[in-house]
């Protein structure tokens, strides 16, 4: 298996990622032996980044894939985030990007890991009252104390991105990249290939829509956050299901699912991209990691792009955007 690079200068990574997140919430109901068991077939399968953050599970998230590792540490590229705050109510969210808050949420990430350093930390999201320059400052100190050895960004503009690397080199750029999130196309996948930076692409599979098999948004869990996700509902989700079906037509046509039929679309897409499809299921897991044997023909590549082509999609990603850096 050919492994792919973070940034210039990074680790070596399977062409393929593991997002822990819905282990601990948001997709619905969770089985912490189950996902620890997704954790180790993973690691077991070539699959060696590893993403969370502090928010999922309000922490939970960090200590459920500390312990899943704990006795691998050496195998795994851990990932995790910073800068989305959420207390008390779990549903509020707050921003901080301070570079007093970069050093607090950092000593509280390796804590709940139980790790001495963070192989990749990302900023969440930018704090629209903080320059990126000073968060991005405050990180690389890390760098230097030995707390953590690559960075990264999530969600930011071109323009925020060059000014962080400025700074410091910054390793990844995560962001939402599917056939139904192609935004990134315009300007922030340039400027990441300009800057020497990978990007780590979340969603790929656009929460599951994009695997044919999700229900419908009104029989999803209380707990999923896709029930008032405006391209799960109503109209949007329609059109959107139209899209999936002519989807599921080509991925029938070239023997594969269309899951896999997506990731193999992102993979396509350069070297430089690592997508991060996240599970808590072994089966969707084992597919997922298949698809890095898959190479798409020409044609499936065209019949894809007639199909669904840049804004074809309807429904914003979630139902606030005001905390993506445009």
């Amino acid at each position: 298996m050919k492994l792919r690079r973070i940034g210039r200068d990074g680790p070596a990574v399977f062409p393929l990622g593991l997002g822990c997140m819905g282990m601990s919430e948001f997709y619905g109901s969770t089985r912490e032996s189950e996902s620890i068991a997704v954790v180790h077939r993973a690691l077991d399968l070539g699959v060696n980044l590893l993403d969370t953050a502090d928010m999922y599970g309000m922490g939970e998230n960090e200590r459920l894939v500390g312990r899943a590792v704990a006795d691998r540490r050496d195998r795994v590229l851990l990932a995790t985030k910073f800068g989305m705050v959420r207390a008390g109510d779990p549903a509020a969210r707050g921003i901080n990007g301070s570079p007093e808050y970069v050093r607090a949420a950092c000593e509280a990430s390796l804590a709940r890991l139980g790790v001495d350093h963070i192989d990749l930390y990302y900023l969440h999201r930018r704090d629209p009252r903080v320059p990126i320059e000073e968060t991005v400052g405050a990180m690389a100190e890390l760098v230097r104390a030995g707390k953590v050895r690559w960075l990264g960004l999530s969600e930011v503009s071109a323009q925020t991105l060059r000014r962080a690397c400025s700074v410091h080199p910054i390793s990844a750029l995560q962001s939402e990249f599917s056939l139904f999130s192609r935004d990134v196309e315009k300007s922030v996948l340039p400027a990441a290939r300009d800057l020497g930076t990978s990007l780590v692409a979340y969603a790929p599979i656009s929460r599951g829509l994009l695997s044919g098999a999700l229900p419908s948004a009104s029989e999803l869990d209380d707990g999923d956050f896709r029930r008032a996700a405006p391209r799960f509902t109503g109209e949007n989700a329609e059109h959107n299901a139209r899209l999936v079906a002519r989807i599921r037509e080509i991925a029938d046509e070239a023997g594969i699912g269309p899951a896999q039929l997506s990731l193999a679309w992102l993979l396509a897409q350069g070297e430089d991209i690592v997508p991060i499809p996240g599970t808590k299921r072994l089966r969707y897991l084992e597919q997922n990691v298949a698809a890095t044997d898959m190479e798409l023909s020409e044609q499936t590549l065209e019949a894809l792009e007639s199909a669904v082509p840049p804004g074809a999609v309807r429904g914003e990603r979630y139902p606030d955007m005001s905390h993506i850096d445009r």
